[in-house]
Protein backbone atom coordinates (compact mmCIF):
# COMPACT_ATOMS: atom_id res chain seq x y z
CA UNK A 1 0.00 0.00 0.00
CA UNK A 2 1.31 3.30 -0.86
CA UNK A 3 1.30 5.84 1.81
CA UNK A 4 -2.01 7.48 2.19
CA UNK A 5 -3.35 3.79 1.42
CA UNK A 6 -4.58 4.39 -2.07
CA UNK A 7 -3.20 1.65 -4.51
CA UNK A 8 -1.22 2.49 -7.28
CA UNK A 9 -2.39 2.42 -10.93
CA UNK A 10 -0.77 -0.80 -12.61
CA UNK A 11 0.09 -1.59 -16.70
CA UNK A 12 -2.01 -4.54 -18.28
CA UNK A 13 1.42 -6.63 -17.24
CA UNK A 14 1.38 -5.39 -13.66
CA UNK A 15 4.10 -2.80 -13.51
CA UNK A 16 3.86 0.61 -11.73
CA UNK A 17 2.04 2.86 -14.42
CA UNK A 18 3.78 5.89 -12.78
CA UNK A 19 7.15 4.95 -11.38
CA UNK A 20 7.11 7.95 -9.04
CA UNK A 21 4.96 6.16 -7.16
CA UNK A 22 7.52 3.48 -5.79
CA UNK A 23 8.54 3.15 -2.12
CA UNK A 24 9.20 -0.12 -0.26
CA UNK A 25 5.39 -0.61 0.83
CA UNK A 26 4.52 -0.98 -2.80
CA UNK A 27 7.26 -2.95 -3.63
CA UNK A 28 6.40 -5.51 -0.99
CA UNK A 29 2.84 -5.53 -2.20
CA UNK A 30 3.87 -5.98 -6.05
CA UNK A 31 6.29 -8.96 -4.66
CA UNK A 32 3.07 -10.11 -2.87
CA UNK A 33 0.99 -10.04 -6.20
CA UNK A 34 3.61 -12.29 -7.64
CA UNK A 35 3.40 -15.01 -4.67
CA UNK A 36 6.78 -13.63 -3.42
CA UNK A 37 7.64 -12.34 0.07
CA UNK A 38 10.55 -10.38 0.14
CA UNK A 39 13.58 -10.98 2.14
CA UNK A 40 17.08 -9.22 2.54
CA UNK A 41 18.53 -11.37 0.09
CA UNK A 42 15.32 -9.49 -2.69
CA UNK A 43 16.05 -6.12 -1.11
CA UNK A 44 19.55 -6.59 -1.52
CA UNK A 45 19.37 -6.64 -4.98
CA UNK A 46 16.36 -4.14 -5.96
CA UNK A 47 18.00 -1.75 -3.80
CA UNK A 48 21.25 -2.39 -6.62
CA UNK A 49 19.14 -1.94 -9.57
CA UNK A 50 17.77 1.19 -8.19
CA UNK A 51 20.70 2.97 -7.28
CA UNK A 52 21.77 1.43 -11.06
CA UNK A 53 18.96 3.39 -12.21
CA UNK A 54 19.53 6.57 -10.52
CA UNK A 55 23.42 6.68 -11.84
CA UNK A 56 22.45 5.70 -15.57
CA UNK A 57 18.72 6.42 -16.30
CA UNK A 58 18.31 2.62 -17.49
CA UNK A 59 17.13 -0.33 -16.02
CA UNK A 60 20.22 -3.03 -15.74
CA UNK A 61 19.53 -5.79 -18.10
CA UNK A 62 21.26 -9.02 -17.21
CA UNK A 63 25.00 -9.46 -17.70
CA UNK A 64 25.50 -5.84 -16.37
CA UNK A 65 23.01 -6.30 -13.44
CA UNK A 66 25.34 -9.83 -12.61
CA UNK A 67 28.25 -7.37 -13.22
CA UNK A 68 27.58 -4.82 -10.43
CA UNK A 69 26.40 -7.80 -8.18
CA UNK A 70 29.83 -9.27 -8.56
CA UNK A 71 31.59 -5.91 -7.92
CA UNK A 72 28.92 -4.92 -5.52
CA UNK A 73 28.15 -6.98 -2.62
CA UNK A 74 29.56 -9.50 -0.21
CA UNK A 75 29.71 -12.99 -1.90
CA UNK A 76 29.03 -10.92 -5.23
CA UNK A 77 30.24 -14.22 -7.65
CA UNK A 78 27.82 -17.06 -5.72
CA UNK A 79 24.89 -13.85 -5.59
CA UNK A 80 25.86 -13.37 -9.67
CA UNK A 81 24.87 -17.31 -10.56
CA UNK A 82 21.45 -17.54 -12.15
CA UNK A 83 20.56 -20.34 -9.52
CA UNK A 84 20.79 -17.76 -6.82
CA UNK A 85 19.23 -14.89 -8.80
CA UNK A 86 16.39 -16.97 -10.06
CA UNK A 87 15.57 -18.53 -6.37
CA UNK A 88 15.05 -15.06 -5.59
CA UNK A 89 13.12 -13.85 -8.64
CA UNK A 90 11.44 -17.28 -10.19
CA UNK A 91 10.03 -15.13 -13.59
CA UNK A 92 13.23 -13.50 -13.84
CA UNK A 93 15.26 -10.85 -12.37
CA UNK A 94 15.30 -8.76 -15.54
CA UNK A 95 11.48 -9.09 -15.81
CA UNK A 96 10.58 -9.66 -12.36
CA UNK A 97 12.87 -8.02 -10.50
CA UNK A 98 12.59 -4.77 -11.88
CA UNK A 99 8.73 -4.69 -11.65
CA UNK A 100 9.06 -5.23 -8.18
CA UNK A 101 11.60 -2.53 -8.01
CA UNK A 102 9.71 -0.23 -9.87
CA UNK A 103 11.82 0.43 -12.69
CA UNK A 104 11.02 -0.12 -16.48
CA UNK A 105 11.94 -3.38 -18.05
CA UNK A 106 15.23 -3.87 -19.41
CA UNK A 107 15.56 -4.33 -23.33
CA UNK A 108 18.52 -5.08 -25.47
CA UNK A 109 19.40 -2.46 -28.72
CA UNK A 110 18.16 -5.54 -30.98
CA UNK A 111 14.54 -5.71 -29.19
CA UNK A 112 13.92 -1.89 -29.03
CA UNK A 113 15.04 -1.91 -32.78
CA UNK A 114 13.06 -5.01 -33.44
CA UNK A 115 9.76 -3.42 -31.90
CA UNK A 116 10.41 -0.16 -34.40
CA UNK A 117 10.69 -2.33 -37.36
CA UNK A 118 14.23 -1.84 -38.06
CA UNK A 119 15.02 -5.13 -38.55
CA UNK A 120 11.91 -6.24 -40.20
CA UNK A 121 12.30 -4.94 -43.12
CA UNK A 122 8.84 -2.69 -42.65
CA UNK A 123 9.36 0.91 -44.25
CA UNK A 124 9.95 3.43 -41.42
CA UNK A 125 10.05 7.03 -41.80
CA UNK A 126 14.15 6.37 -41.51
CA UNK A 127 14.38 5.29 -44.64
CA UNK A 128 14.05 8.74 -46.14
CA UNK A 129 17.93 9.01 -44.43
CA UNK A 130 20.56 7.54 -46.57
CA UNK A 131 24.29 7.37 -46.73
CA UNK A 132 25.96 6.19 -49.92
CA UNK A 133 29.21 4.31 -49.62
CA UNK A 134 30.96 1.98 -52.05
CA UNK A 135 28.55 2.53 -54.89
CA UNK A 136 25.67 1.36 -52.89
CA UNK A 137 23.22 3.13 -50.35
CA UNK A 138 22.32 2.63 -46.70
CA UNK A 139 19.47 4.01 -44.49
CA UNK A 140 20.02 5.29 -41.62
CA UNK A 141 17.84 6.08 -38.41
CA UNK A 142 16.53 9.70 -38.27
CA UNK A 143 19.55 10.29 -35.50
CA UNK A 144 22.02 9.04 -38.41
CA UNK A 145 22.26 5.26 -36.69
CA UNK A 146 22.92 2.45 -39.65
CA UNK A 147 19.74 0.30 -39.39
CA UNK A 148 21.56 -2.85 -40.37
CA UNK A 149 24.30 -3.12 -38.61
CA UNK A 150 25.76 -6.14 -40.14
CA UNK A 151 26.16 -3.70 -42.69
CA UNK A 152 29.29 -2.04 -40.72
CA UNK A 153 32.72 -1.87 -41.98
CA UNK A 154 35.97 -0.42 -41.24
CA UNK A 155 36.22 1.08 -44.31
CA UNK A 156 32.62 2.48 -43.89
CA UNK A 157 33.33 3.78 -40.20
CA UNK A 158 36.06 6.01 -42.11
CA UNK A 159 33.33 7.39 -44.52
CA UNK A 160 31.07 7.88 -41.26
CA UNK A 161 33.92 9.81 -39.52
CA UNK A 162 34.53 11.85 -43.10
CA UNK A 163 31.34 12.74 -42.85
CA UNK A 164 30.93 14.23 -38.84
CA UNK A 165 34.71 15.94 -39.66
CA UNK A 166 36.61 13.51 -37.81
CA UNK A 167 39.95 11.87 -38.86
CA UNK A 168 40.37 8.39 -37.77
CA UNK A 169 43.62 7.94 -35.61
CA UNK A 170 44.68 4.41 -33.37
CA UNK A 171 43.19 6.25 -30.78
CA UNK A 172 39.55 7.14 -32.45
CA UNK A 173 40.24 3.18 -33.18
CA UNK A 174 40.47 1.63 -29.61
CA UNK A 175 37.53 3.25 -28.79
CA UNK A 176 35.16 2.11 -31.64
CA UNK A 177 36.55 -1.49 -30.70
CA UNK A 178 36.17 -0.84 -27.50
CA UNK A 179 32.21 0.46 -27.81
CA UNK A 180 31.75 -2.29 -30.84
CA UNK A 181 33.09 -5.60 -27.75
CA UNK A 182 30.94 -3.79 -25.46
CA UNK A 183 27.78 -4.11 -27.74
CA UNK A 184 28.59 -7.22 -29.00
CA UNK A 185 29.25 -8.69 -25.00
CA UNK A 186 26.14 -7.03 -23.63
CA UNK A 187 23.69 -6.28 -26.26
CA UNK A 188 23.52 -2.43 -25.47
CA UNK A 189 25.20 0.30 -26.89
CA UNK A 190 27.10 2.04 -23.70
CA UNK A 191 26.15 5.98 -22.74
CA UNK A 192 28.78 7.97 -21.61
CA UNK A 193 28.48 7.37 -17.74
CA UNK A 194 28.36 3.78 -17.97
CA UNK A 195 31.14 3.72 -21.24
CA UNK A 196 33.24 5.79 -18.65
CA UNK A 197 32.95 3.74 -15.63
CA UNK A 198 34.04 0.51 -17.95
CA UNK A 199 36.46 1.89 -19.41
CA UNK A 200 37.97 3.22 -16.16
CA UNK A 201 38.08 -0.58 -15.13
CA UNK A 202 39.50 -2.32 -17.90
CA UNK A 203 41.67 0.47 -19.67
CA UNK A 204 42.89 2.90 -16.48
CA UNK A 205 41.93 6.57 -15.70
CA UNK A 206 43.27 8.79 -18.95
CA UNK A 207 41.58 6.84 -21.64
CA UNK A 208 37.92 6.91 -19.55
CA UNK A 209 38.26 10.83 -18.74
CA UNK A 210 36.07 13.27 -20.25
CA UNK A 211 38.85 15.56 -21.36
CA UNK A 212 40.16 12.61 -23.67
CA UNK A 213 36.75 10.87 -25.07
CA UNK A 214 35.41 14.76 -25.87
CA UNK A 215 38.52 15.51 -27.58
CA UNK A 216 38.04 12.22 -29.69
CA UNK A 217 34.60 12.29 -30.82
CA UNK A 218 33.40 16.12 -29.62
CA UNK A 219 30.05 15.16 -30.64
CA UNK A 220 29.95 12.67 -27.45
CA UNK A 221 32.13 9.63 -27.16
CA UNK A 222 28.73 7.47 -26.89
CA UNK A 223 26.20 9.17 -29.59
CA UNK A 224 29.02 9.96 -31.88
CA UNK A 225 31.26 7.20 -31.03
CA UNK A 226 28.54 4.72 -32.05
CA UNK A 227 27.14 6.20 -34.75
CA UNK A 228 30.79 6.12 -36.36
CA UNK A 229 31.21 2.27 -35.14
CA UNK A 230 27.89 1.09 -36.86
CA UNK A 231 26.02 0.51 -33.63
CA UNK A 232 22.66 1.32 -32.87
CA UNK A 233 21.99 4.46 -30.74
CA UNK A 234 22.34 4.45 -26.86
CA UNK A 235 19.98 4.21 -24.56
CA UNK A 236 19.22 6.48 -21.81
CA UNK A 237 20.83 9.94 -20.56
CA UNK A 238 23.81 9.72 -23.31
CA UNK A 239 26.45 12.63 -23.21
Amino acid sequence: MSPTGTLPRLTTNGRLENLADWNEQIAAWLAENDGLRLRDAHWEILRLMRDYYREYNIPPIKKLLKREIEAKLADGKNKASDGYLDNLFPHGVAVQGTKIAGLPIPMLDAEIEHGQGARSGAPTEAASNLFEFDGKTYPLTPTGYLMDPAAWSESMAEALARKEGIRLTPEHWELIRYLRQFYFSYGISPMVKLLMRHLAQEVGGQKSSREYLYRLFPGGPSRQGSRIAGLPEPQGCID
